[in-house]
């Protein structure tokens, strides 16, 4: 029986996923896994019997992931489940910041009680008119799940696209449109695009990476948009972009009391990935990797370990968390080797600092070889998946 606990509201059709070898616990210390949404698990101290983490999104940025690797426990999270809502409201933005809807509604909202307001209005729209994206130049920094999607959606809108992304994924590159001009150089988005989009991870790289100069460089009037991470952006420098009238808007979906209800800022209360459908692709993702490294010890989309999966697991299974040095594996299969068992099927995979290790045995796994493999210099964790089969 395997024990979970959601920290935040996960949708039922994810949770409806686990069978009856699954039990929802009230107390966390008692959890092998963990759901969560935006709770904030940073101060969080984690019992011995937590293994993993599932976060029904993309960003993690409120769980330690350097402290769940030291402790061997895995953070997944779920790309792309929810990158067509994103997407969407991408486009949204795009319309809103092109076009003054939002003035005109309100301006509508004002003048509702004026008998003439029919009247009025053809007077006034002049004032709210804008202008079309048809046939303008995108820039997308950021050609991920969601940056993809958004650059397929443009050519079709008729935009003239660039993508810069110096880590473009195959698969990535396989589903991006022929037609979008992938550049190398992120200065080419800032000086040729009419309207730039970022959608990249918050990382110590980028960081602030649109500040004065970024903003300096880019074509005046350019409309900037950014629905990934408020911290991408240095906004007292976005201000002073606007108030110099280099940028005609900024849309961020990140309220704070530097942007908000300020002039030339279009400020979205995080409504970003807040649709039903993008809840419910989160919550089956997250429980399907979670199910799926606690009965198998695979791991996919983790982001403090690598992925590594070896299928369905059919014999006796040991995971080894532990640190990417030499040797490791020489010692682990002298470990084994010396007590008399035969390995029937291993694989190893390494991301930065950390390694994973999966052995498949061909006879039962006791607990002194656990003792014994868990003593290697090196060892984080060593886990049994299953040892009776």
């Amino acid at each position: 029986m395997f024990r979970y606990k959601c920290l935040n509201p996960i949708a039922k059709i994810g949770l409806n996923n686990f069978n009856g070898n699954y039990q929802a616990v009230d107390n966390v210390d008692e959890a092998e896994g963990i759901l969560v949404r935006s709770a904030n698990m940073l101060e969080m101290e984690f019992s011995q019997n937590l293994l993993a983490i599932a976060r029904a999104g993309a960003g993690v940025n409120n769980i330690p992931l350097d402290r769940c690797a030291q402790e061997g426990i895995v953070v997944f999270n779920t790309p792309g489940a929810n990158a067509n809502g994103v997407k969407e409201m991408v486009l949204a933005a795009m319309l809103i910041a092109s076009r003054d809807i939002i003035g005109g509604t309100e301006w509508v909202k004002a003048n509702a009680g004026d008998p003439e307001i029919a009247k009025l209005t053809e007077k006034s729209k002049k004032k709210f008119a804008g202008t079309e994206i048809f046939g303008k130049k995108l820039g997308i920094i950021g050609l991920g799940a969601i940056g993809v999607r958004v650059a397929n959606a443009a050519r079709q809108l008729g935009m003239e696209v660039y993508g810069y992304d110096p880590y473009l994924s195959i698969d990535a590159a396989w589903r991006l449109s022929s037609d979008v001009k992938h550049v190398t150089n992120v200065d080419d988005i800032y000086s040729k695009c009419d309207i730039i989009t970022i959608h990249v991870p918050a990382l110590d790289s980028t960081k602030g990476m649109i500040d004065k100069d970024a903003i300096a460089k880019m074509k005046k009037g350019v409309i900037l948009i950014n629905l990934a991470r408020d911290i991408l952006c240095n906004e007292a420098d976005v201000l002073a972009g606007i108030n110099s009238g280099k940028i005609r808007k900024y849309v961020t979906d990140f309220p704070n009391p530097v942007v908000a209800g300020h002039d030339g800022c279009i400020v979205i209360p995080h409504l970003g990935a807040s649709t039903e459908e993008s809840e419910d692709n989160c919550a089956v993702k997250a429980v399907l990797e979670l199910k799926d490294y606690l009965e198998n010890g695979n791991i996919n989309n983790s982001v403090n370990f690598p992925n590594c999966d070896m299928g369905i697991c059919t014999r006796p299974r040991v995971a080894i968390f532990h640190k990417n040095v030499a040797n490791m594996i020489s010692q682990f299969t002298s470990v084994l080797g010396d007590a008399g068992h035969n390995i029937s099927d291993m694989t190893n995979k390494s991301k930065g600092d950390y390694a994973y290790t999966l052995i498949d045995i061909e006879d039962g796994v006791t607990d002194s070889i656990v003792k014994k493999l868990a003593k290697v210099d090196g060892v984080i964790r060593v886990r049994v998946v299953r040892k009776d089969l």
